[in-house]
């Protein structure tokens, strides 16, 4: 398990058992967190997550790369933006993207 991200946007890797549907981990980590942050911090009582989001997997043998990743992100997005690299990584995998759709 990992987790990393900056001010506006996370990444988990995670381990997903067949026994649990992706739409409702990421329900139930949005609802969850979301809760802990609107308690801890009271400037941020208006907090919530955008509609969506985004899920790729990865195999064994990538998981240390990706956690490596994962905690560079402030370096990272200081190169380059979250939007540009999520852009890449749809094309480098020839995934269509419209973007009147990925940014809500």
């Amino acid at each position: 398990m990992g987790i990393g991200g900056v001010d506006d946007h996370a990444h988990l890797v995670f381990d997903l058992s067949k026994k649990h549907a992706l739409m409702d981990v990421i329900q139930h980590v949005k609802a969850q967190s979301s809760s802990w942050v609107k308690k801890k911090a009271v400037p941020l009582r208006d907090f919530r997550w955008q509609g969506g989001y985004g899920a790729f997997s990865v195999s064994e043998s990538n998981v240390e790369r990706v956690r490596r990743y994962l905690e560079r992100q402030e370096d990272h997005h200081r190169v380059m933006s979250f939007e540009d690299e999520l852009r890449a990584l749809l094309r480098r995998h020839n995934i269509e993207l419209d973007e009147r759709y990925l940014w809500t």
